[in-house]
């Protein structure tokens, strides 16, 4: 597995899939400048065994809270990219079915699709009322336990050399000591699926919840049975603990009716329509704008431009939206 990872193919196909949309950017335009010497230069001390994960840099995003984000060096993030290429396919067939964040035949349509579908049969076409438990993990990132992550990768990968170099990008990031991966790494997001894999087959297997989603650390279960509903909380919240260090967000789990607006991924789900939520809406907006000066300013490409446009266009057909799609395609 090592060698497939560090092979000099499979680097160069990481570097393909990095730099797409991201080549006008300061620090990809001058990696790409002397790529091939770079890339040469990562494999051979992947191959030696001298490479060290470099050092982060961190700044703000609004989204819509202010988040603090951790950047890694290009020719650490084309690694990143190596190592899910090859990983992603041994872990995702053991992930169950209604986890839809970073996996690439899931995604947020299809969570939204999901969801409406387990509502509707639940609701036998609007003649019962179902009930939406809504859940949020706290400081999900900054909480992550690097033995309880690392031993979690040990169930699925026995090469000495892959887990030296696993070891070696988780340790690279701490928000405590042992604790903590950063939101920016193209590694968090397969960690993230790794780390809250248990806890989506403790959900299925031994709770038997046959109504549960999960899209990274927001996860819902429906149920026609409220009461069913808070007692599933305190069985879930002592697994977290118990099991993987995490807690739920004291202020996030509710339990809300679908005809009254369930808030899910961005959007209040009612019977007949979605709408996006405001913060969503004005988040799209202002990212929308700052994508249009870049691209005026030659910081970005006019691809990763429509990129953006045509992804925020294609979440905005779950719900109804008309004038917020035409102003987005006049910005």
């Amino acid at each position: 597995m090592y060698e497939k990872i560090i092979s000099r193919e499979n680097i160069f196909r990481a570097w393909q899939e990095f730099k797409t949309g991201k080549i006008k950017k300061e620090d990809v335009s001058s990696f790409a400048v002397d790529v091939e010497e770079h890339l040469f230069a990562l494999h051979d001390r992947l191959a030696s065994g001298t490479w060290r994960h470099g050092a982060y840099r961190g700044f703000y995003v609004r989204d819509p809270k202010l988040r603090r984000i951790h950047k890694a060096t290009v020719v650490d993030r084309v690694l990143h990219h190596a190592l899910v290429r090859v990983l992603e396919p041994v872990f995702d067939t053991g992930f169950i079915f209604d986890s839809y964040a970073s996996r690439r035949t899931k995604g947020t349509d299809k969570a939204i699709r999901r969801f409406r579908k387990f509502a509707w049969q639940l609701s036998r076409n609007n003649t019962k009322t179902v009930w939406v438990l809504q859940c949020d993990i706290k400081k999900f990132f900054d909480s992550i336990d690097h033995m309880v992550l690392l031993e979690l990768l040990k169930k699925k990968i026995h090469d000495a050399h892959v887990l030296e170099l696993l070891w070696e990008i988780i340790n690279s990031y701490s928000t405590a000591p042992g604790k903590g991966i950063p939101i920016g790494n193209v590694t968090s997001q397969l960690f993230s699926n790794v780390y809250l894999n248990p806890f989506d087959h403790f959900v299925k297997r031994q709770l038997r919840v046959k109504n549960y989603i999960r899209y990274a650390d927001d996860f819902v279960i429906l149920s026609r049975d409220k009461s069913y509903l808070v007692a599933l909380i305190p069985l879930v919240d002592a697994y977290l603990k118990r099991q993987l260090t995490l807690q739920l967000h004291p202020r996030k789990v509710l339990i809300l009716p679908w005809h009254g607006g369930a808030d899910f991924l961005g959007f209040i789900h009612f019977l007949h329509h979605a709408v996006i939520r405001t913060k969503t809406k004005q988040r799209m907006i202002r990212k929308v704008r700052e994508q249009r000066q870049k691209l005026q300013q030659e910081s970005i490409s006019s691809y990763s431009f429509n990129q953006t446009v045509q992804s925020y266009l294609g979440r905005l057909k779950q719900c109804r939206s008309k004038v917020l799609q035409k102003m987005i395609l006049k910005m």
